[in-house]
């Protein structure tokens, strides 16, 4: 049975950094979190490896520009999606620059509180989110628990 909605929710307005992690750990109680490098990474419970996150938060500018996070406040959201469920809502996977470096996908990757795909992993299809409002917050639920159920198998 799923859990009450997360108590951090119940006030209305924009989530920071801290609300946000506090949502995901309870969203997550049993995922492993890992912080390094300025950003934080979900895994799977039991994942041993850690090579791939379903989940991360990032803070800075250090992975890429493109979300312009060192604005006061700013922070990404990141997950994974299927192919279909990226299809659905930006179109086919873009082609990944041979450099991995941002994809131009027409989205304004700085915008807060949009759904959007990833700068970098949109051809994995990955999506992401600046700074969410508690209502887009919980909208994404089911696209992150199913990114989650997916990690574990």
């Amino acid at each position: 049975m799923p859990r009450p909605f997360l108590t951090v929710l119940r006030n209305s307005g924009g989530m920071d950094e801290q609300e946000m992690l506090t949502a995901l750990r309870e969203l997550f109680p049993r995922a492993e979190v890992t912080e390094a490098m300025n950003a934080f990474f979900w895994f799977a419970e039991g994942d041993e490896r850690k090579l791939m996150p379903f989940l991360t938060l990032v803070t800075t500018d250090e992975h890429d520009r493109a979300s312009r996070l060192s604005r006061e406040g700013a922070y990404r959201l990141n997950f994974s999606l299927t192919p279909a469920e990226y299809a659905s809502r930006f179109g086919p996977l873009p082609k990944a620059r041979a450099d991995w470096g941002v994809v131009d996908t027409g989205f304004d990757y700085a915008a807060p509180d949009r759904l959007m795909p990833h700068p970098i992993y949109a051809p994995l299809g990955w999506a992401c989110i600046v700074r969410p409002g508690r209502e887009s917050f919980e909208a994404l639920v089911p696209l992150l628990r199913a990114a989650y159920e997916r990690a574990l198998t």
